[in-house]
């Protein structure tokens, strides 16, 4: 019975809501991730949530989670992407393959286990949380193996909003450049607008545009990973002689991301239909964030995430200086 989880779910994104409401200073999506986390380190909620709730907590976690991101391609614009210009946009890519290959390649050569170096790489070099949910799907990931790279964008993208502010004026960065650099170097779209606001309107929009333009991105690489698990399937039955079951080319909720990217671009879509979306996509997100972080055992990322917390770090640091790098450009 999934009801109950849904329930609580959803509750718990009113309640991060409402908390943002009163602090807007704290993002919406990480209040709810931070939320989930607190929840399931708490010993008097874990019966319930590995019981009775864990089947709803688990569909928010996937369904509402893929359901958002398609909503989420509403918000971005071509057009507002193009804007940029082409040094803007090609550095912008580049950073995230960059902060991408080297997250892996770093998360491989520590030996994490199972999913967290993909994971990893994916969420700090994209979207963070919304970004680790899209993508264990797509390679099966245990509940596990997404519990640890949760934990540790949701901390590092926290981190962020505290200390880029205090590096603003030592670094000598315009109103501009700063919001350029918070839009390339920082991972969840609700911790880009806390950092971003104290500079103004017009570094907000920079980094808003700057930062869905690396969220666009998540549709090529999830469709790229998809394939590769497709051969990997293939590869695994032809030995074993097993059934195959592979992942589709392009799963459906990036079509739909895409697709929603196009309608956003080409149809004049009234406001308070944008609106409308904006809100339910915030809000679907955040109830699937929940559920993630209703995963995450801190005691056992204590006891096992040394080389996890050190492979988060440098990727944070990485996308930091790259992004730095990049907003210094002529």
């Amino acid at each position: 019975m999934w009801l109950p989880g849904v329930l609580v779910a959803a509750a718990a994104a009113l309640l991060a809501g409402i908390a943002h409401a009163v602090f807007p200073a704290l993002p919406l999506l990480t209040l709810a991730v931070t939320f989930g986390i607190v929840a399931g380190n708490l010993p008097v909620a874990h019966r319930a949530l590995t019981g009775v709730l864990s089947p709803g907590l688990k569909l928010a976690a996937t369904r509402f989670m893929r359901i958002g991101i398609v909503l989420l391609g509403l918000k971005l614009s071509l057009v507002d992407i193009l804007g940029l210009g082409w040094v803007t946009i090609m550095t912008t890519v580049l950073i995230v393959l960059l902060t991408f290959v080297g997250t892996y390649w770093l998360g491989r050569t520590v030996r994490l286990p199972g999913r967290q170096p993909i994971l990893i790489a994916t969420g700090f070099s994209i979207c963070g949380a919304s970004a680790i949910g899209a993508m264990s799907g797509v390679v099966k990931a245990k509940d596990v193996d997404t519990a640890t790279p949760i934990a540790l964008v949701t901390l590092c993208g926290t981190l962020a909003i505290a200390v880029l502010p205090v590096l603003w004026h030592p670094l000598g960065l315009t109103d501009l450049q700063f919001g350029h650099w918070v839009g390339a170097g920082v991972h969840d779209v609700g911790q880009v607008v806390a950092t971003a606001q104290i500079a103004g309107p017009a570094a907000l929009a920079v980094a808003v545009v700057v930062k869905l333009t690396r969220v666009l991105l998540l549709a090529p690489i999830v469709a790229v990973i998809a394939v590769g698990e497709r051969r990997r399937e293939t590869r695994v039955a032809t030995v074993t002689d097993a059934p195959v079951s592979r992942p589709p080319l392009v799963p459906l909720f990036v079509a739909g991301f895409l697709a929603a990217v196009l309608v956003r671009t080409f149809a004049p879509l009234p406001d308070a239909v944008l609106a409308g979306a904006d809100t339910v996509q915030t809000y679907l997100l955040a109830a699937a964030l929940f559920g993630l972080g209703a995963a995450v055992n801190l005691g056992s990322i204590l006891r096992t995430g040394g080389r996890a917390l050190l492979v988060g770090l440098t990727s944070w640091t990485l996308i930091a200086t790259l992004a730095l790098a990049a907003v210094q450009l002529p």
